[in-house]
């Protein structure tokens, strides 16, 4: 199964059980507690082999599919790997889709076995669960779910609790020792522009390549212990939770995401991925508490942070800082710094990765100043995540870092970044067109982003060539699937959706002023002109009222949560619009930048 210095992920952890035995392999919070849990790798390794044999019962193939709808908790990463033993490929999905997107993505991988988290994603299978035929079963990962009485729904530990024959354990061990590298591991959704999702195809040999690059930039060791908070469905955190326990380390793995203040001193990781999202509240937090502060301990916070940036400014410039600025700084480091990471982190950590979207320059020099080593990088889904990333002991602010090794980048035309890498996905599964259309004919896999290489070998990102958001969750949002859906409504005209890089989807809407007015009359609203009528608080309210109906069938993370009505159309003159009538986002931006900021001020 080794291939050069590549090992394959099951076999990893098959041996980690055997090396580690009753060491913490993961530790969860307890039902109604607050108090970590350890699991051993010894049970660990024996869920993973009931899970697998269970699947082999149920009649689950070699690279067939099967589904994970649900949030993180320790049943995941057990089916996920259970199910990567018997070489079945598994498709995650996340707890917060509807049904509607879940079934898409059921009936394209032709998922054979759904695993489901909680009440409500079970009881969004079994609405959608008369359209798959191909379903053998649903497991319920909680004891307490309700199964409404469905025939092919059970839960987990029953599942795992049967007997197994000698024929299921032999067909185990046979699957075992034919694991391959170009098995396909993995198939994850992501949106297109269109919000047509497409099934990425990453295979054992694109996760191996990973996880060796990752030891050689950005090493964990059998010491650490990371914090698992984004959603496992997400290729960041399920590639990072892979590369925890193929080192050996202990994973903590946080079922609500908004425990994440709490949970992280509680748990001091050393390591752990995140998204900006974390570090811009981080960010506010600390400022908002030093707003607080008067006097001496106001000074001396304003001198510690002055203090630190200045530091940091050396780091980024790669020279030397004074005598005297080490000795304050460290002074700076004692009295304000240690404190901060005390609170908020528990102590100090090693490694802290940050992907998914854009880090502002201010914040990350913020974090690098008060100690706290944010290793900024970038990379998506079909690269299995990291393409490039800082180098330690480097802080190229305003870059996404140099490539990872073994990943070769050139820019193309109109300044595309082009990655070719053993991590580059196989393609999209079932879409051979649209797997041709993101490769050049050499090879190259287009990214979709514009940049350039400065002169020290950094990576520079300078635009999002595709129109897929980002929002500084690292969730994706196609935009123009959420406009379709606003703009079928009778009173909407246009509409221009904002979310790139931000805490949360926004909207600018231009009303159709001629159906409004109408509405405005028989409503005895009145009003002298356009302004006073969108400023209208009945007004205000029916649109809200409008645009949750028209929203409901969106996943929490695609929905606007603030819009603005405004009393004039785009017009092609002001360049908001193309002569076919599509909004030109990035003028709309710009033309109404102190109103969109308005909507992200608290």
């Amino acid at each position: 199964m080794n291939d050069s210095k590549r090992v394959h992920l099951v076999e990893a952890i098959r041996a980690n059980v055997q090396k580690y035995g009753e060491r913490a392999a993961f530790k969860y919070q307890s039902p109604g507690s607050n108090e970590w849990v350890a699991t051993s790798w010894k049970s660990f390794g024996e869920k993973i082999d009931k899970l697998a044999k269970s699947l082999i019962k149920l009649g689950v193939k070699s690279q067939e599919t099967i589904g994970i709808f649900s949030q993180n908790m320790p049943q995941w990463s057990i089916t996920d790997l259970g199910a990567l033993s018997v070489k079945a490929i598994t498709v995650p999905i996340y707890a917060t889709n509807t049904a509607e997107q879940a079934s898409y993505i059921l009936k394209d991988a032709a998922v054979r076995v759904l695993f489901v988290g909680e009440q409500d994603q079970l009881d969004k299978s079994l609405e959608i669960l008369d359209q798959h035929e191909e379903l053998l079963k649903i497991v319920a990962f909680e004891k307490d779910i309700d199964l409404r009485g469905c025939q092919k729904a059970i839960h987990f530990d029953d599942l795992i609790a049967q007997e197994f024959t000698a024929e299921e354990e032999a067909e185990y061990q046979e699957r075992l020792a034919n694991a391959k590298f170009d098995d396909l591991l993995t198939l994850i959704y992501t949106s297109g522009t269109t919000g047509t999702p497409k099934g990425v195809m990453l295979d054992y040999s694109n996760f191996a390549k990973t996880f060796e690059i990752h030891d050689i930039r950005v090493p964990v060791n059998e010491s650490d212990h990371s914090l698992c908070f984004l959603p496992l469905s997400h290729v960041y955190e399920r590639t990072w939770s892979f590369y925890v326990y193929y080192n050996g380390a202990t994973n903590f793995i946080l079922k609500d995401p908004k425990q994440i203040a709490q949970a992280i001193p509680e748990v001091a990781p050393t390591a752990m991925c995140s998204v900006p999202r974390l570090y811009e509240k981080i960010h506010t937090g600390i400022l908002q508490k030093a707003g607080q502060a008067t006097g001496v301990k106001k000074k001396l916070f304003d001198w510690a942070i002055a203090t630190g940036l200045e530091f940091v400014e050396h780091k980024i410039e790669g020279t030397s800082p004074s005598i005297i600025l080490k000795a304050k700084n460290s002074i700076a480091d004692k009295l304000i710094f240690s404190k901060l990471r005390n609170a908020i982190f528990g102590g100090q950590p090693r490694l802290l990765p940050v992907g998914g979207s854009k880090l502002s320059d201010e914040i990350t020099k913020f974090m690098h100043a008060i100690g706290l080593p944010i290793n900024y990088g970038y990379g998506m889904t079909e690269t299995v995540a990291t393409v490039s990333c800082f180098v330690e002991n480097e802080t190229p602010i305003g870059s996404i870092g140099t490539p990872m090794p073994d990943v070769q980048i050139k820019i193309g035309d109109n300044n595309e970044i082009l990655v070719k890498s053993e991590t580059v996905m196989k393609g999209y599964y079932n879409l051979p067109e649209a797997t041709a259309e993101v490769f050049t004919e050499d090879g190259w896999f287009r990214t979709g982003d514009a940049g350039y290489i400065d002169s020290k070998g950094h990576m520079v990102l300078t635009d999002r060539i595709k129109d897929l958001m980002k929002t500084s969750g690292g969730k994706y949002i196609a935009p123009q699937l959420i406009e379709a859906k606003i703009s079928n409504d009778q009173f909407v005209e246009q509409i221009a959706v904002i979310g790139d890089e931000r805490k949360y989807v926004s909207a600018l809407i231009v009303p159709a002023f001629e159906a409004l007015e109408e509405y405005a009359k028989n409503m005895g609203i009145m009003f002298k002109n356009r302004k006073e009528l969108i400023e209208n608080v009945q007004i205000k309210e029916m649109f809200d009222q409008r645009i949750e109906e028209l929203q409901k069938s969106l996943a929490k993370f695609e929905k606007i949560k603030k819009f603005t009505l405004l009393p004039a159309e785009f017009t092609i003159e002001k360049g908001e619009i193309t002569p076919t009538l599509k909004v030109k986002r990035k003028v709309v931006i710009d033309n109404y930048k102190k109103l969109i900021e308005k909507m992200y001020k608290h």
